[in-house]
C-alpha cells in the first residue's frame, strides 16, 4: 500500500486524540522559535558591532539576552509537554489499536488460524506497534518542527538576498529525489524484516513448545540449524537494509556540506560585492545550521517514518482479514433449548479449495439423544460437529436446532448452550481452579469441586500441594495427559450446557479413570442431546444411535445391535478393536 493509502487508515486513531496533537504541535512551533531567532539576534550585534558600534549598549545586550532566556524557559516547557503528552498520547493509540487488532483476530474463524503462524500474529500484535506508537509521536513533529524551519528560513534569507537563498535551496530538490528514491528502498527492505522476524518467533515458539519431542529424539542440533537459518536469513535482510540507510545518510551529507559550500564561498563574493552585510553572511551561516539541522532531524526519523509505515500496513493486513462467520442482522438469542438438531443436505468444503469433506449429510436428533460418531480417519467426523457451533459454516445445504438455522442465532448463544470437549486438549497457563472455572466465569470453589468430583478429578487434585490453587505450567505441562483431560471435561460440566459435543474426551485416559469418566458422562448426558467421537468403541455402546461416517458420508446408522447384527464397516471397526 502507498503511504498515503496507510497514514488515511491510521488517521481515524489521530482523532481521537486531535487536540493532544494541536497542543503538541503548539509546543513545537514554540521550540522552534528559538532557533530561528537567535541568528537574528546575532545578526542585529554583528551589525552594530562593525556599522554603528556606539549604539551596540550593555542595556541593548541584557535586552537581547533577557529575549533569548525568556524564549529558553518557553522552550523547556514546551519540550516537557512534548516529551510527556506526546509520548503518553501515542501510547494511548498503540493500546487503541492493539485492543482493536486482539478483537478482530477474536472474531476470525479456524480457518485463518490453520494457515497462520502465531509468531508472526505476535510480531504484528507487539513489535509492530510499538514502532507504531514512536511513528505516532515523533515524526508529526519532528516533519512539523522541520518544515517550519526550512519556510522561514527561507522568508528571513530571502529578505537579505533573494539570489543567495535561491542558489542554497535549489539543492534541496535533488536531496529529495535521492531520498524518495532510499525511502522506498527502506521501506521494502523493513517489511521484509518484519515478515522475517516474525517467522524466527514461529521457529522460536514451534520449537519450544515441542521442546519434549526434540529432545526425546535428540535432535537439538536440527533445531539449533533451524534457527540459524532463519537467523542467518535475518541477517541478510539487515544488511541490505542498512546499506539503503547508509546510502540515504551519505547522499544527505554530501548535500548538506554542498549547501555549506555554497554559503562560504557564494556568500563571501556576494559579501565582497556589497550585495552581504557580514551581520547578514553571519546570520546565512547559523540559518544553513539551522537549517540542515532540520534536515538531519528528518533523516533520523526518516528511518522509523519507515518502521511506522510498515507496522501500519501489517496491522491493516490483519484488519483487512475477512470475518468469515458473522451474525446476521437480526440473529436472535438462543434460549428455552430443547436440543432437536437437524442436517439438511449438508455439504462440506475448507477454503484452501482441497475438496469436499462433508457431503450429502441428512440426520435427525431428537432431544436428549445420545450419538456416537465413528468411522475411519479423515471422514469427516470432527468437522461435522464442528458445524454445530458454527467453528465453521456449511457450504450448502443448513442445519436447524430446534427448527431454526444456526446461522440465525447469535454465536454467543449459540455456543454458549454447546459444551466441546475437544481432541486437542488445552489448558491455558494458571491454577487448576482458573482453568476449571473458565467454563462458567466467576464460578465459586465450591461449584469448581463438585464439577470436578463429576468429573473424576476432584480426588487427585485435592492430593496435590497447593490443590485447586496448583499452577498448571504453560499449556498444562505440569499434569499428565489422563490430568488434563478430566480437568478439561469438568469445564463442561460446569458450564453444564444442554448440548454436549465429546470429540474422543476419553482417548487419553487410562482404564481406570475412562470408567470414572465414562460414568460421570452418562451422568452428564442424561437428558442432553449428546455427541460422541470415540475411538474406544466400548465407550458408545450404550448410545441411543451409532453413526459410521466415512468419505462418502453416512453409510450406517443404528444401535450396537443392529450395527453389529448388520454386518458392516462398524462390525469391521469393533473387531479390530477388539482385536
Amino acid at each position: 500500500m502507498k503511504a498515503t493509502q496507510l497514514i488515511k487508515r491510521f488517521m481515524p486513531y489521530f482523532k481521537k486524540y486531535k487536540w493532544i496533537m494541536v497542543l503538541d504541535l503548539l509546543c513545537a512551533a514554540l521550540t522552534t522559535v528559538c532557533e530561528i531567532i537567535l541568528p537574528l539576534i546575532v545578526r542585529e550585534i554583528t551589525d552594530r558591532a562593525i556599522d554603528d558600534f556606539a549604539s551596540l549598549t550593555v542595556s541593548l545586550v541584557l535586552k537581547a539576552g533577557g529575549i533569548y532566556l525568556l524564549l529558553r524557559i518557553i522552550d523547556a516547557s514546551a519540550n516537557y509537554f512534548m516529551a510527556y503528552n506526546g509520548h503518553i498520547m501515542g501510547a494511548k493509540i498503540e493500546t487503541d489499536m492493539r485492543t482493536d487488532l486482539f478483537s478482530h483476530l477474536m472474531k476470525l474463524s479456524f480457518s485463518y488460524y490453520s494457515n497462520t503462524k502465531v509468531g508472526q500474529i505476535m510480531a504484528r500484535i507487539t513489535s509492530d506497534l510499538f514502532d507504531v506508537t514512536e511513528f505516532a509521536h515523533h515524526c508529526p513533529e519532528e516533519f512539523f518542527i522541520a518544515g517550519i524551519k526550512i519556510v522561514a528560513a527561507f522568508l528571513i534569507l530571502a529578505s537579505m538576498n533573494l539570489p543567495l537563498t535561491l542558489i542554497m535551496f535549489a539543492v534541496l530538490p535533488f536531496m529529495l529525489i535521492v531520498s524518495t528514491y532510499y525511502n522506498r528502498k527502506m521501506k521494502k527492505a523493513f517489511k521484509e524484516s518484519r515478515e522475517q522476524i516474525g517467522e524466527i518467533n514461529s521457529q522460536v515458539e514451534d520449537s519450544m513448545l515441542g521442546i519434549r519431542v526434540v529432545k526425546s529424539f535428540a535432535n537439538e542440533s536440527i533445531e539449533r540449524d533451524k534457527f540459524d537459518k532463519g537467523n542467518k536469513t535475518f541477517l541478510g535482510i539487515k544488511y541490505k537494509t542498512y546499506r539503503y540507510m547508509a546510502g540515504f545518510q551519505t547522499s544527505v551529507r554530501v548535500f548538506d556540506g554542498l549547501m555549506y559550500i555554497i554559503v562560504v564561498v557564494a556568500g563571501a563574493l556576494f559579501m565582497i560585492k556589497g550585495l552581504l552585510s557580514p551581520g547578514d553572511y553571519a546570520a546565512y551561516l547559523l540559518y544553513i545550521s539551522t537549517l540542515i539541522a532540520a534536515i538531519r532531524r528528518i533523516v533520523e526519523f526518516t528511518e522509523q517514518f519507515q518502521r511506522g509505515m510498515t507496522g501500519i500496513e501489517r496491522f491493516t493486513e490483519i484488519m483487512d482479514s475477512p470475518v468469515e462467520i458473522e451474525d446476521k442482522a437480526g440473529a436472535k438469542e438462543f434460549t428455552k433449548v430443547r436440543g432437536i438438531i437437524k442436517f439438511e443436505n449438508v455439504k462440506f468444503g475448507y477454503s484452501d479449495g482441497d475438496g469436499e469433506v462433508l457431503s450429502g449429510i441428512n440426520l435427525t436428533v431428537n432431544e436428549g439423544e445420545n450419538i456416537a460418531i465413528v468411522g475411519p480417519s479423515g471422514g469427516g467426523k470432527t468437522t461435522l460437529v464442528n458445524l454445530i457451533p458454527r467453528f465453521y459454516d456449511v457450504t450448502e445445504g443448513k442445519i436447524l436446532i430446534d427448527g431454526v438455522d444456526v446461522r440465525d442465532y447469535t454465536q454467543d448463544s449459540l455456543r454458549g448452550n454447546i459444551g466441546v470437549v475437544q481432541q486437542d486438549v488445552y489448558l491455558f497457563s494458571g491454577t487448576i481452579y482458573e482453568n476449571i472455572a473458565y467454563g462458567k466465569p466467576g464460578a465459586t470453589l465450591e461449584e469448581v469441586e463438585k464439577a470436578a468430583s463429576m468429573a473424576g478429578c476432584d480426588e487427585f487434585i485435592k492430593n496435590l500441594p497447593d490443590g485447586y490453587n496448583t499452577y498448571v505450567g504453560e499449556r498444562g505441562v505440569k499434569l499428565s495427559g489422563g490430568q488434563k483431560q478430566r480437568i478439561s471435561i469438568a469445564r463442561v460440566f460446569l458450564k453444564n450446557p444442554p448440548i454436549l459435543i465429546l470429540d474422543e474426551a476419553t482417548s487419553a485416559l487410562d482404564n481406570e479413570s475412562e470408567l470414572l469418566v465414562k460414568e460421570s458422562l452418562a451422568r452428564l448426558a442424561k437428558g442432553r442431546t449428546t455427541f460422541t467421537i470415540a475411538h474406544r468403541l466400548t465407550t458408545i455402546k450404550g448410545a441411543d444411535m451409532i453413526l459410521v461416517l466415512t468419505d462418502k458420508g453416512i453409510e450406517e446408522a443404528g444401535s450396537h445391535d443392529e450395527l453389529i447384527e448388520k454386518g458392516g464397516i462398524y462390525k469391521n471397526l469393533y473387531k479390530l478393536y477388539e482385536s
